[in-house]
C-alpha cells in the first residue's frame, strides 16, 4: 500500500485509476479502524507515518460532495460521519462528530465535540464539550480534554508531526495545543495555556530557569505564563508556559494542578 501511494502521491492522474483509489480506501478503513496509524510511538520517540498522512490528503480529491441527512440536520461534504458507535462501544452525546477516518476507541466519551479524519482517540479517554481534536492527531489513553481544548491537526506539510498528547495527561479548559507539540505522560496543562512549535515551555522549579520548546515532559504541571521581550517599539509581553511542579504518582490529575496552584499562589 505504502508503494502505492507514494507513486500516486507523484503523479495525480492515478487518482482516476480504481486500483489506486481502492488503495486509499483501504488506508482511510485501516485509520478509522485503529489498524494503521499516521504516528506511532517507538519507546520513548514518535514516527510520523507520513504515506498514511499522504493518503488521507489524497483521500479528498476522489471523493464527491453529498448531502447528509441526520434527522433534521442537514450537511453537505466530501466525508462521513462516523457510525456504530453501539457497537465500538464508544459513547456519544448529542452534538458530537467524528468523520470516518478518525478511529475511536472503545471506552471513549465524546460530549458535544468534534474529531477530524486521521485522528487517534485512545480508550478510556474523555473528549468533553467543544474540544476539537484535528486531524492526524493523536490522542492516549485516560486522557481528558476539558471544555473548548483545541488540538490543532496537521495534514501538510508531510513531514511535520501531528500533535501528540501521551496516555492519563489532562488538558484544561481552553486550552490550545497545535504545530505538533507533544505532551508527555500524565502532564497536567492548567487552563488556558497556549503551546506552539515555538512558544517558550519554562520549568520555573528550581533555581535557575530551563527553556525548552515543542514538548511537556511527562507528569508536568504547567500553568500559562509570559515574559518580557523586546522590539524597535518598545518592551512587552510575550506568552508562555510554566511548568510549575510535578504530579505526586499518589496524586489525581485535577488534585495535582490545584496543589501547584496553591503552593505558588496563582490561579488560572
Amino acid at each position: 500500500m505504502k508503494e502505492i501511494i507514494e507513486k500516486a502521491w507523484l503523479n495525480r492522474e492515478l487518482l482516476k485509476d480504481q486500483s489506486t483509489i481502492k488503495v486509499i480506501e483501504e488506508v482511510i478503513e485501516g485509520i478509522d479502524k485503529g489498524r494503521i496509524r499516521v504516528a506511532e510511538s517507538k519507546g520513548d520517540d514518535w514516527i510520523v507515518n507520513e504515506w498514511v498522512k499522504k493518503a488521507v490528503v489524497m483521500y479528498f480529491p476522489i471523493r464527491q460532495m453529498e448531502t447528509i441527512e441526520v434527522g433534521p440536520f442537514e450537511f453537505h461534504d466530501k466525508m462521513a460521519l462516523k457510525t456504530n458507535y453501539k457497537e465500538l462501544g464508544v459513547r456519544v452525546v448529542p452534538h458530537a462528530i467524528a468523520r470516518y477516518g478518525a478511529y475511536v476507541a472503545a471506552g471513549v466519551i465524546m460530549m458535544p465535540s468534534y474529531v477530524n479524519i486521521g485522528a487517534y482517540v485512545d480508550s478510556g479517554t474523555m473528549v468533553d464539550t467543544w474540544a476539537t481534536v484535528g486531524s492526524c492527531a493523536q490522542i492516549g489513553r485516560d486522557v481528558h480534554l476539558s471544555g473548548g481544548v483545541g488540538i490543532g491537526g496537521v495534514l501538510e506539510p508531510l513531514q511535520a508531526a501531528p500533535v501528540i498528547v501521551e496516555d492519563g495527561a489532562f488538558i484544561g479548559s481552553r486550552c490550545i495545543v497545535v504545530e505538533g507539540v507533544r505532551v508527555g505522560k500524565e502532564a497536567v496543562l492548567g487552563a488556558n495555556v497556549v503551546l506552539t512549535k515555538s512558544t517558550k515551555i519554562i520549568d520555573v522549579t528550581g533555581n535557575e530557569p530551563k527553556e525548552i520548546r515543542g514538548y511537556v515532559p511527562e507528569r508536568s504541571v504547567v500553568i500559562p505564563g509570559s515574559y518580557t521581550k523586546k522590539f524597535p517599539a518598545g518592551d512587552y509581553q510575550v506568552p508562555c508556559a510554566l511548568i510549575i511542579g510535578l504530579r505526586k504518582a499518589s496524586t489525581d490529575l485535577k488534585t495535582s494542578l490545584n496543589d501547584a496552584l496553591r503552593t505558588h499562589n496563582v490561579a488560572v
